[in-house]
Formats: C-alpha cells, structure tokens, sequence
C-alpha cells in the first residue's frame, strides 16, 4: 500500500538527507533557516559544543518589521545574524537550507549573509 506524506513530512526527509552531510564545526558553524508562513529564522550553531552562537528572527522588535514572511524581512535577518556571528569570530559559515527549496526568502537569507562579509 502506498504511503501518502504531508508536505511536513516530505521537509523532514529532505532535511533528514541534508544533516548527514552539513554539520557544524567550531571553525566553520551551521547556519540554519527556518521558514514559517508570516515569519523567518536563522541560527549559527556549533553542532560539536550544541550551542547556538548567533540568531536572528522577524520576530525581533529592533528589526521593525510589520511584515515577516518576505524577502526584505529575510534579508534583513541575514544581515542582522552575519553581524552577530562577526562579533563572534565567525567568519565561514556551512549553509543548512532545513529541507526548504534554495528559492526565494531561504536564498534571500543567505544572499545577505554572503554580502555582510560571512562566507558559506
């Protein structure tokens, strides 16, 4: 019989396939998105300590975004994560998309962390 998979399902594969090849190292950590339908994610963590070293979401007031769920809202917490992973030390990232399409707000996120100077 035929397994029929939500769309939430599918994700969790893809991004299942994609955590056994992108893992974070204390010189070059995981940047992760998160995409959710009014609002967007990013973490920079180190997958050998399990500590999360920068993060940024739309959700943060200092951004003063009315809408969360577009591109300018996802570049804007692209370049808000590369700044705080700078202040860190970080300066190479490894890029997990999370199982989303590199398309759009994902591409968005990590097209700005690429120009606020964090190489992925």
């Amino acid at each position: 019989m035929k397994r029929i998979e939500t769309r939430t399902q599918r994700r969790r594969r893809r991004k299942a396939g994609i955590r056994k090849r992108v893992f974070g190292m204390p010189d070059r950590p995981r940047l992760t998105v998160y995409r959710s339908l009014k609002h967007i994610y990013a973490q920079i963590i180190d997958d050998l300590s399990g500590h999360t070293l920068a993060s940024a979401s739309t959700l943060e007031k200092s951004l003063g975004m009315e809408q969360g769920g577009n591109r300018d809202a996802a570049a804007a917490v692209g370049k808000i994560v590369a700044e705080r992973a700078k202040e860190k030390g970080v300066e190479r990232v490894a890029f997990d998309r999370n199982g989303y399409r590199y398309h759009g707000r994902v591409r968005a996120v990590a097209d700005s962390v690429r120009e606020a100077g964090v190489e992925l």
